[in-house]
């Protein structure tokens, strides 16, 4: 049985922003739960598979729009395309609602560090970044500036075939398809919804891997070999903040 869906159970139909994430690589670890839920607000709980809590390491290359999908004027904080990568886990919080908890998400662009960490309330880094691509690899170098310690990532793939429907499992979906973000300010957590089509999703290996963002979130270092995936991207309607007892954004 498939616990979490590929398809979005929902609609945004007013989006405060639009995405589109692309050029974008899942690297998942299997973790102690009590390793994780130390470092997660009380009232969202380690949403484990296997047994396992999972952190992934996700780096890509983000495009954004304004809400009616048109480019974002230069000037405004959330400013056309830069690079990402983020630290994360899967949680549920009392209502049963499952999503993602983000450790750090660091980012090329200034303007839009400081907008996600004030609006969203979501743990942005200022990072030099950059994307290289070769035949059928791809590469991903990340140097924290901002704030907090040094850290820094060096991530190389290569991209194998896509999946089939069919050959999808229930653990990829549940390292992929997720459509709540959660994030706190004080202790007080709140919402917001990601909606976008299924993930289109490729084989893919390592051939590099040097990484110091997930044990900078307070974790232990990752070990053995990660799930791998890749995906070519997909476009994304982003909803608002919201608190407990509201309506869909």
């Amino acid at each position: 049985m498939v616990i979490v869906s590929p398809v979005c159970p929902f609609t945004i139909d007013s989006p405060v922003m639009r995405h589109r994430w692309e050029r974008l690589t899942f690297l998942h670890w299997a973790f102690d739960p009590a390793d994780v839920q130390r470092l997660l607000p009380p009232t969202l709980q380690v949403d484990a598979l296997e047994g396992r809590a999972w952190v992934g390491l996700v780096p890509f290359f983000m495009r954004v729009a304004a809400p009616g999908g048109q480019r974002v004027p230069h000037g405004v904080p959330w400013v056309s395309t830069f690079c990402e990568t983020n630290v994360r886990t899967y949680v549920v919080d009392q209502e049963g609602r499952r999503g993602i908890w983000f450790f750090s998400l660091d980012a090329a662009r200034l303007s839009a560090v400081v907008t996600a960490r004030t609006t969203y309330r979501l743990p942005y880094f200022w990072s030099a970044m950059r994307l290289r691509e070769g035949p059928g690899t791809i590469r991903y170098d990340c140097l924290r500036r901002w704030p907090g310690p040094p850290a820094a990532s060096r991530i190389g793939i290569r991209i194998g075939e896509p999946y089939a429907g069919g050959d999808l499992t229930e653990r990829d979906h549940f390292l992929t398809a997720r459509w709540v973000l959660f994030s706190a300010a004080g202790a007080r957590v709140r919402f917001a919804r990601a909606q976008h089509r299924p993930w289109p999703l490729y084989r893919a290996t390592v051939e590099v891997a040097a990484d110091d963002l997930v044990a900078a979130a307070g974790l232990p270092p990752p070990g053995g070999e990660p799930l791998v995936h890749y995906s070519p991207g997909v476009d994304v309607r982003i909803g608002r903040p919201e608190r407990y007892g509201e309506g869909a954004g």
